[in-house]
């Protein structure tokens, strides 16, 4: 298990899912409208895939710019997510 964790296999495995999660609830949401919609998941999909990715790139000990890029993305997408989640109803429909 440790050689797993620590060569990054368990990683990408966890990110496999995550995209596997993201085509799921897509095609679900397609045929039978429920759940949320995929516009509005994808900032945390790609947050947390971006936070899994760091973990990799530390894990195999690469450059620390790539590790800094992974947690700018994530930031960015993080934030994205909020200003979807709280944006008042009105701007979210385009006024009218």
């Amino acid at each position: 298990m440790e050689a797993l964790l620590l060569s990054g296999r368990l990683i990408d495995a966890i990110l496999c899912l995550i995209v596997i999660e993201g085509i799921v609830i897509t095609v679900a949401h397609r045929h039978n409208g429920t759940g949320p919609r995929p516009g509005k998941l994808i900032p945390n999909l790609i947050s947390g895939a971006a936070l899994m990715l760091g973990i990799r790139l530390a894990l195999t000990q690469a450059e620390w710019y790539w590790l800094a890029l992974c947690l700018c993305v994530s930031l960015l997408a993080h934030l994205m997510d909020l200003v979807l989640r709280y944006r008042p109803q009105g701007l979210a429909r385009g006024r009218g």
